[in-house]
């Protein structure tokens, strides 16, 4: 065996987006949200730091009609003056990183790695529109839906609940979770924080 000291990732930016439709290519962001923890998924900053924006449309801006029928509360925030603009959420979010993580840092091996669940799409989109954010990224993602794919074809079990509130306290460190809110970016990455924390308490039992 190597006695190369295995080093830890240098942190887990947990990330999710709400977008104005669901074809990528034409999508843009409405709501973006981030925590930031270690690899062992404790904070790494303060419950008041987490960020949850809203991202500014523009006048005469249209979203999906699946998006105005199922987000309508959102869309109403992203049209009001709470909501920010792509530039300025790019810039808390970096900011967020660097308080953190100590990024920018020249090695991409030295830069957290982006969480969530199916994050490849939020992957696509920030790419696009939050260039500061991007540039301080791992280029590895880390995708709890992968592992709920394996926990169910291999394992055979079922998968965690994230509509179970129980559940979901549980294993979210710290807990406070009171509604289960699909489709609202904080509470769908708390999600994926209880998620990932409940398949590696259940696959250390094998």
């Amino acid at each position: 065996m190597s006695d190369k000291e295995l080093k830890k990732s240098k942190g887990y930016v947990w990330f999710d987006a709400e977008f104005t439709s669901l074809e990528l290519d034409s999508a843009r962001l409405l709501q973006v949200a981030v925590i930031v923890t270690d690899a062992d998924l404790n904070r790494l900053h303060p419950v008041e730091a987490d960020l949850n924006l809203c991202i500014r449309l523009e006048e005469g801006e249209q979203v999906s009609p699946w998006v105005a029928e199922n987000l309508a509360g959102l869309v109403e925030q992203c049209r009001s003056e709470k909501a920010v603009t792509l530039d300025e959420a790019d810039r808390q979010i970096a900011a967020l990183l660097d308080q953190t993580c100590g990024t920018p840092c020249d090695s991409i091996a030295d830069r957290p790695i982006l969480a969530g669940n199916s994050v490849h799409n939020d992957w696509f989109l920030l790419r696009k529109f939050l260039p500061a954010f991007q540039s301080r990224l791992h280029y590895r993602l880390l995708d709890v839906s992968t592992i709920k794919i394996q926990w169910q074809d291999w394992v055979g079990k079922e998968p965690f609940d994230k509509e179970s509130t129980e559940q979901l306290n549980q294993y979210f460190p710290g807990g406070g979770i009171d509604t289960a809110n699909a489709h609202d970016a904080l509470f769908d990455i708390k999600a994926s924080i209880a998620e990932l924390a409940f398949y590696r308490s259940q696959l250390s039992r094998f």
